[in-house]
């Protein structure tokens, strides 16, 4: 004869094994995605979004272009470096240099910056249809033109015997300096090269926003 009363508790005692021993693997599973999320963050979000049905929503609206663009602001877009010699030199009407005269030969480290400013953008200047934008940019322009003191020396001073040394010659061929450094800047295509630049970096950040072709008028 069997004993019912103890083939109750052996089939009580079974389910809760058995409820342990699931609960231990959904704790173990759990576990590992804990892991898994933390070691690859990117590869865990694209799986979870693909198990759970989830997908990241961009907005690609013409404001919210407009406004990813504007948050550029100045976009410095290449730098211009160049070593010049120059000179700068006062002399006398009547008396000769080694007298009156007072020359000066400076090597000048300088670089120019360029970019385009986008925090002036319109809304009118950017056109989006689907997976299209259109831009109009703003014409590139110089930021600054500076010299490297640290890197500018005075190379030569000549002083006539009759008159003092001009502190103001120096400060003198300094922004005589820095004009030549920004002509030659212009001359060798600065604005064309930071256009072309701003350009590029735009192209990365639309593409980045879902967008399959940027156009440029």
């Amino acid at each position: 004869m069997v004993n019912s009363g103890q083939g109750r508790n052996e089939g009580r005692g079974g389910g809760r094994n058995l409820g342990a021993l699931l609960l231990g693997v959904a704790l173990g599973v759990l576990g590992l995605m804990v892991i898994a999320r933390q070691a690859a963050p990117s590869f865990w979000t694209g799986w979870a979004g693909r198990l759970l049905g989830r997908s990241t929503q961009v907005d690609v609206s013409q404001p919210t272009v407009v406004n990813k663009i504007q948050q550029l602001q100045r976009l410095e877009t290449v730098v211009y470096t160049m070593d010049k010699v120059v000179s700068g030199e006062k002399e006398s009407a009547i008396l000769p240099n080694f007298l009156a005269g007072d020359r000066l030969l400076m090597v000048v480290h300088g670089e120019v910056v360029a970019g385009v400013d986008f925090s002036g953008l319109k809304s009118g200047d950017v056109a989006v249809d689907e997976k299209k934008v259109v831009l109009r940019l703003p014409s590139a322009q110089v930021f600054s033109t500076r010299i490297d003191n640290a890197r500018t020396k005075v190379y030569s001073r000549q002083t006539g015997l009759l008159v003092p040394v001009d502190p103001n010659l120096e400060t003198q061929v300094r922004q005589e300096a820095e004009q030549q450094l920004q002509q030659a800047a212009l001359l060798d295509g600065i604005l064309k090269t930071a256009n072309t630049n701003a350009r590029a970096t735009l192209t990365s950040l639309l593409q980045g926003l879902g967008f399959a072709r940027v156009e440029f008028e």
